[in-house]
């Protein structure tokens, strides 16, 4: 086994014993505890980061979608999801149909 297929397999057993840690804890702990508080916030805030990436500075095939496109996309996705009461599929379909029709307007 090579050094990178270990730290892979390392990885993968430790995000696991990570995963199973949470469980037992948030199973153990009523829901309006504080560390499950933080853990919700923590998870939100890191959702907003990769999204805020990925509109500023996209990679790979989203990198050729125009800023235009993408700021569409994403507010069609938050009108949606406001409107829609606060549901997550209806605002994700509204957000990719907007981006894409912005994408074929924009060239």
């Amino acid at each position: 086994m090579t050094s990178a297929d270990a730290a892979l397999v390392l990885t993968i057993a430790i995000g696991l014993l990570l995963r199973a840690a949470g469980l037992a804890l948030g199973g153990a702990l009523r829901p309006d505890h504080g560390f499950i508080a933080w853990a919700s916030a923590v998870s939100v805030a890191t959702l907003a980061c990769f999204v805020t990436l990925a509109i500023a500075t996209p990679a790979g095939l989203l990198a050729t979608v125009p800023l235009a496109a993408r700021l569409a996309g994403l507010a069609a996705g938050g009108l949606a999801w406001w409107l829609a009461g606060r549901r997550l599929l209806p605002a994700m379909a509204a957000g990719l149909a907007a981006l894409l029709l912005a994408r074929v307007w924009t060239g």
